[in-house]
């Protein structure tokens, strides 16, 4: 199975293919792409480059345009396409259905994918995009069991990938409106889930208090670790108590789930991470690297060791395995 990872800089570009990746996903530094925060993703030229030393080293780049265009806007998501186009990209992967249609209109050769922003997770609706716009692969969505995973990827007629390891979006990918509803900026449209011009942290009766807007998320006491504020993996005091009512901030880590998925006919594994930073990059596609090597010569994968790396220190498998709340 392919490994595509993620690089949030060309720094982590090159990272991430020196790391063994087999495939990168980078985006723009724009709101053409989910990932749209201060400090990341590429300039055109630093596109190019970055294309150009995957290329050298045999690895692919897959260039994000996954966010969903604003109306009278248009012409910045269409030079998004030209241009990843134009440097060389492997694959675009793309939400869109108006820009799935332009780029298999004015660029009939280009590899495409169906981004997991589309939250494409049946048969019809990947079948559609197949036959309307020639895609090649669907990310699916991370709310589907291993053997859904496996029953969609026999009845589909192109690729499937999934997610393996990093943040867990509780929600349907493309359909949350909570961040969107706190901050006014949508992660759907502009790229931006729980903006950083949104959060502000604050000392409170011996504990430390985020917020997103006007809204508290979450109060930590001395010595707890502290999640990045989020909405939908907030603790909310409730008649039933307190807790998280959504997910607790914890990482996906579906490595020991490897064999099930290569049974399955998966054909990419995709880590999350784009704002994370290079040793970040470099220790969780090693490790897979050595998940996957050890996959292929049937011996027992080991557990991936990489809980320092994760979101409070802790991981689930989510959805694979329905123990999800």
């Amino acid at each position: 199975m392919e490994l595509v990872c993620p690089a949030g800089t060309p720094a982590a570009l090159e990272v991430a293919v020196d790391a063994g990746a087999d495939a990168v996903y980078c985006g723009f530094r724009d709101e053409t792409n989910a990932r749209n925060f201060p400090g990341l993703n590429f300039s055109r030229e630093e596109m190019a480059a970055g294309i150009a030393y995957a290329h050298q080293r045999g690895a692919r780049v897959l260039v994000a345009i996954n966010t969903f265009p604003r109306a009278g806007a248009l012409a910045l998501w269409h030079r998004a396409v030209d241009d990843a186009v134009a440097a060389g990209a492997d694959a675009l992967i793309l939400a869109d259905a108006g820009l799935l249609a332009y780029a298999a209109e004015y660029h009939p050769h280009q590899r495409l994918h169906v981004s997991v922003q589309a939250a494409a997770a049946n048969p019809d609706a990947i079948g559609f995009y197949v036959e309307a716009f020639g895609v090649k692969r669907v990310v699916l969505p991370r709310v589907l069991t291993v053997p859904e995973v496996a029953a969609i990827t026999r009845a589909v007629p192109c690729e499937t990938e999934v997610f393996v390891f990093g943040g867990l979006c509780v929600m349907a990918e493309g359909r949350c409106s909570l961040s969107s509803y706190a901050t006014g900026q949508s992660p759907n449209m502009h790229g931006v889930c729980s903006p950083a011009s949104h959060v502000a942290y604050r000392e409170a009766r011996g504990r430390l208090v985020s917020r997103l807007g006007n809204f508290t998320i979450n109060a930590f006491a001395k010595g707890e670790s502290a999640a990045y504020p989020t909405l939908c993996k907030g603790r909310f005091a409730t008649r039933d108590g307190a807790g998280y009512l959504f997910e607790e901030p914890v990482s996906l880590d579906a490595a020991a789930l490897l064999p099930g998925l290569a049974a399955a006919g998966v054909t990419a594994l995709k880590i999350e991470g784009r704002q994370r930073g290079r040793a970040y990059i470099e220790g969780v596609v090693r490790a897979f690297r050595k998940a996957l090597a050890a996959l292929a010569a049937g011996r027992p994968i080991e557990g991936a060791g990489l809980g320092a790396l994760t979101e409070g220190q802790s991981t689930t498998t989510g959805a694979y395995r329905k123990v999800w709340r």
